[in-house]
């Protein structure tokens, strides 16, 4: 089998990796994801060991008109990535040795590919988290303004899928707002946790040059250099923190696409979804498939199975670096891709969909969904103790189920068979527009209250 020679080695090994080796041990594949940031970490670098006295400035000066140059061949297409260099660092060398000459090797005085990988990765990752965060907000946003529009829409509420009590549209898309509010909440300070640079911890124990680790944080946006070196190379917990706040928050997603398909079907009829988020059949062609959001229920499985692959690379490891943390990236970049792509997918839906109030209001009325408020008045105007209520509506229920009608259509005589106290003035409670008009507590359904988390909110997000 064909060897070939890497220089990037030095003289340690006389000869490369056969075939199979390069191909297991090269990461320039997927990694090369990281050449803005490879690039901005080496340039903040490289001002710095000037500024310290390592570089001459005329050095640096090569070095940073060099990495310009790296940057907009890769940005234009036009750079040629080789596995045999391994990596982005390596390629990125390479390439500057070519137009710049000796000064390119100096480049890596006070570092190690160790304490870069962890820097890019840190800044790829914290990218991402910004991204993100603005993705929840245009998710939460669409809900928001769907929340505004039905405030007084009444539908059912619903435990094990079955009807509960009436709530309102509005009620029901903020549910989701707080939901998301939350997975905002942990993004934020997940970026906050991992805002520091690992740059200048070298391999893993520092290095001798008199660097300024805070120079090179503040160039790159970070509070201030990680404070133990051996933990700069060997962390990766902001990827996993990372992959644990798009893990939340795409189970909340799904949930919610899970109430897209279910509310769009047939049988509920509850919403429409636009044309551009659902497909036909090629055989049936009454059919309207929500595709969009079954392809969304499933990007759960891929990120959160991202997570739990990195928890798997991680938790056998010693410190510091082991060549096992080169499987971190790709499980990364797929879990942010596919986060982002459903996160703005959603948005898209949730903006688009139009409910139908008039079939929301029909399912509310039906399955004696007023029950609970015919035993809130018993307690309340005939003074029965709950238990005894909820046994006396229980017995309505039933009637109303042999005489095949609703609780408001029992006449007073039926109800009053079953307690003497029930008036007339029950059924002016029994409507589902009173039921929501009635839930007046803190955070509750009622449309006033809707409104108050809906401005709540909107202040929030301004």
């Amino acid at each position: 089998m064909t060897k070939s020679s890497n220089a990037m080695w030095g003289g340690r090994f006389a000869a490369g990796p056969d075939a199979i080796m390069e191909a297991i041990n090269a990461s320039i594949g997927f990694d090369q994801r990281l050449a803005a940031q490879d690039i901005a970490g080496s340039r903040a670098h490289a001002a710095m060991l000037a500024a310290t006295g390592i570089l001459t400035d005329k050095d640096a000066d090569a070095i940073r008109e060099g990495l310009l140059t790296v940057l907009s061949e890769i940005e234009g297409g036009t750079f040629e990535f080789s596995t045999a260099l391994e990596d982005i660092h390596m390629n990125v060398e390479a390439r500057l040795k070519q137009l710049i000459g000796e000064p390119a090797g100096r480049l890596h005085t006070g570092r190690s590919r160790n304490d870069q990988v962890a820097t890019d990765f840190r800044l790829w990752v914290r990218d991402q988290c910004d991204a993100a965060e603005s993705a929840i907000v245009a998710v939460m946003q669409a809900l928001l303004a769907q929340a505004e529009a039905g405030a007084d829409w009444v539908m059912p509420g619903f435990t094990h899928l079955q009807t509960a009590q009436p709530v309102t549209w509005g009620h029901h898309m903020l549910a989701y707002v707080e939901m998301l509010g939350r997975d905002l909440s942990r993004i934020r300070d997940a970026r906050k946790r991992m805002n520091e640079s690992p740059l200048g911890a070298a391999a893993l124990a520092g290095t001798g040059f008199p660097i300024d680790r805070h120079m090179t944080a503040q160039a790159l946006g970070f509070d201030r250099p990680m404070a133990n070196s051996l933990d700069a190379v060997a962390d990766r917990d902001f990827a996993l923190e990372f992959m644990s706040c798009a893990s939340i928050n795409a189970m909340h997603l799904s949930r919610l696409a899970e109430e897209l398909v279910i509310w769009s079907s047939a049988q509920f009829r509850f919403v429409d979804m636009g044309d551009q988020w659902s497909t036909g059949s090629s055989i049936m062609p009454q059919k309207r498939n929500p595709d969009a959001a079954e392809l969304l229920r499933a990007k759960i499985g891929r990120i959160m199975g991202a997570n739990v692959g990195l928890m798997m690379v991680m938790k056998g490891l010693p410190l510091t670096y082991s060549k096992d943390m080169q499987e971190d990236k790709e499980q990364v970049f797929d879990a942010a891709d596919n986060w982002l792509l459903a996160l703005a997918a959603m948005a898209g839906m949730v903006t688009d969909m139009t409910a139908n109030q008039d079939n929301l209001r029909a399912a509310a009325a039906s399955g004696f969904s007023t029950a609970t408020d015919l035993a809130d008045w018993l307690v309340r105007e005939a003074g029965l103790p709950f238990r005894d209520a909820h046994h006396v509506t229980g017995a309505l229920v039933a009637k109303a189920e042999e005489k095949g009608c609703d609780l408001p259509d029992l006449t007073l005589e039926d109800m009053q068979a079953e307690h003497g106290d029930i008036t007339a003035s029950v059924f002016d409670v029994l409507t589902v527009e009173a039921s929501v008009a009635s839930r007046m507590s803190y955070g509750g359904t009622a449309p006033a209250q809707v409104r108050t988390q809906i401005a709540r909110w909107k202040d929030i997000l301004k």
